[in-house]
């Protein structure tokens, strides 16, 4: 009698922490539309919903790097995970994790959710050139530009470019057309400077772009934004022929209303003389 007595408090209390084992709160929503965005190798995760009594933690995996975390119980709905993400040939999955915000210890793995696979090396978008000057003298078109730079650093602190990650994989394409014509030429690079040769008589615009000929997807970068040279443009050219036709026709519209008034003054002149002359003759 004495051992049963002795076990019913502990058969009681081993029931109650199986209890509150297995209660708890049901499961945490897990994050869904998660999104790789990458420009220049800057990459953000981003996904939905905003939480709402718990928190997200963002653990990046490599097929071949060890697992890291970042933004740890975060309440937003986006990560930079750049710096996780310098080896970019690695090919990386992201685990959003949903978490508790109660603050009690949880030793049971929290849900979470998956991300599609990323290749920085292969997924990331190259950004805009940024075109530094260009000429055009007689029939040659000369275009030079920058590589955009990337957040990784060259151990004495400066940032590289993306020619420094791609190398011999990078070319940069222009397209280049008449002002005001929409048929367009180009030609490609892999040096930082364009000659084309063009009609000297003409004006022409263009734009740049980088381009990787090796991927499947997101082969062309960012277009550069469209500059044009002025070179021969002259006033007809620039405002066109309806701007110097209306032009004229308020010029001849001031001569004439110039002339009408010259005209009724004039009249209104020899009128009044000849009303002055008129006394004398009554004399």
């Amino acid at each position: 009698m004495l051992h049963a007595a002795a076990r019913g408090p502990a058969l009681l209390l081993s029931a109650l922490l199986w209890s509150l084992a297995t209660a708890g709160n049901p499961e945490l929503p897990t994050a869904v539309n998660i999104t790789w965005s990458s420009i220049n190798f800057k990459t953000i995760l981003r996904w939905q919903p905003k939480p709402s009594g718990y928190l997200y933690t963002v653990e990046i995996h490599g097929q071949t790097s060890n697992t890291r975390k970042k933004c740890i119980l975060t309440a937003e709905t986006e990560c930079d995970v750049t710096d996780l993400l310098r080896n970019v040939r690695e090919t990386y999955t992201a685990h959003i994790l949903s978490v508790a915000s109660s603050g009690t210890d949880n030793f049971e793995e929290p849900p979470f959710a998956v991300s599609e696979k990323f290749t920085p090396y292969s997924q990331t978008v190259l950004g805009k050139p940024e075109i530094q000057n260009y000429t055009q003298k007689g029939s040659k078109l000369t275009v030079m530009f920058q590589d955009p730079l990337t957040p990784y650093t060259f151990p004495n602190g400066s940032f590289q470019s993306i020619r420094d990650i791609f190398q011999n994989d990078l070319e940069y394409k222009i397209y280049y057309w008449k002002d005001q014509s929409s048929g367009k030429k180009d030609a490609i690079t892999k040096s930082h400077e364009f000659e084309e040769r063009v009609d000297s008589s003409k004006n022409y615009c263009f734009y740049i772009q980088g381009i990787i000929p090796s991927r499947r997807e997101n082969r062309n970068g960012q277009e550069s934004m469209v500059l044009c040279t002025s070179i021969g443009r002259n006033v007809l050219h620039e405002y066109g022929a309806e701007f110097f036709i209306i032009i004229a026709v308020i010029v001849i519209a001031v001569i004439a209303s110039a002339v009408v008034l010259s005209v009724i003054l004039c009249k209104r002149k020899k009128a009044k003389a000849a009303r002055e002359k008129e006394p004398l003759n009554g004399i």
